[in-house]
């Protein structure tokens, strides 16, 4: 039997029509329209280029975007002067500060210095602490794109057991926590895990969100198993150039799993409509508030 292939790229494009809608609406009815900063620092260019997509997804549907851009060698006041002055502007209704960050610069304390309600990323201490607590208010991006292409395919997955393989402030721990409010039964494994395999072999719904290029082999899962791969990984071809890969070995564990989403167009255009999502929501609140 062949696996559903989880190709996320039509359910983005079906969510972006309903945010553009929303977003007419909102114009319409408070005159607002939606604003998202983004913050780049450095020249890395993976990161040029998300932001480069982000910005242009963001147009597409009626979200005015600006990138801020500064030196590798901007110190950290300098850093948390802009995102002060985004702070305070209230035609600014999400922050986001692209990561990675140069390794001089303290992400933590940067991503503290964040409005919470403008913090559309969701990693602020506030929002990952009211999602602990099951009550989310801003969901971090590819957590809440993963939840989202998952339930599209399968509607109820409560009591089923998630593996998350990665523990990462951005993917793992989010989502394991997202998943048991769904009711799932969550295990997370990492670097330091024993016996990852075995672990591995037991789950409904596997996660792989390691960043480490075909990690998950495919006597590490069970038949009829989900797979989701968050992994985006840079490689060299057999002919020398350049592949774009996954955390999952897909030809290989695709040949007995029931779904699993591809690398590229799996995960990555859902985290984008994500972050959209959450600009939009974050602007009806501060509208609300204000």
């Amino acid at each position: 039997m062949r696996p559903v292939l989880l190709d996320s790229r039509s359910l983005a494009a079906q969510l972006k029509d309903k945010l553009k809608k929303r977003i007419e609406e909102l114009h319409k009815k408070k005159g607002i329209t939606p604003e998202l900063a983004v913050i780049r620092v450095g020249d890395n260019l993976a990161s040029k280029s998300y932001v480069a997509s982000k910005c242009r997804q963001c147009q597409e549907i009626g979200i005015r975007s600006t990138e801020h851009y500064l030196s590798s060698t901007a110190s950290a006041d300098t850093l948390l002067e802009s995102i002060q002055q985004l702070n305070l502007t209230n035609t600014v209704h999400g922050i986001l500060l692209q990561l990675p960050l140069p390794q001089h610069l303290d992400t933590f304390k940067l991503i503290q210095s964040i409005d919470p309600i403008k913090d559309v990323d969701g990693l602020h201490p506030h929002n990952l602490g009211a999602l602990s607590l099951g009550q989310p208010t801003i969901i971090p991006c590819t957590p809440k794109g993963c939840l989202t292409l998952l339930k599209n395919h399968r509607e109820n997955i409560k009591g089923l057991h998630v593996v998350i393989v990665g523990r990462s402030i951005l993917v793992g721990r989010p989502l394991a926590m997202l998943l048991l409010k769904e009711d799932c039964s969550v295990t997370v494994v990492h670097s330091k895990s024993q016996n990852i395999r075995e672990i591995t072999k037991t789950a409904d719904i596997l996660i792989a969100a390691v960043g480490q290029p075909r990690f998950i082999q495919k006597d590490w899962v069970k038949p009829g198993v989900i797979v989701l791969d968050v992994g985006i990984n840079h490689i060299l071809g057999q002919n020398g150039e350049v592949e774009i890969v996954g955390d999952v070995d897909f030809e290989n564990v695709s040949q007995i799993v029931s779904a699993i989403t591809p690398v590229p167009g799996g995960i990555g255009p859902m985290t984008v409509v994500s972050l959209l999502e959450n600009t939009v929501e974050a602007a009806i609140k501060q509208t609300s508030v204000e």
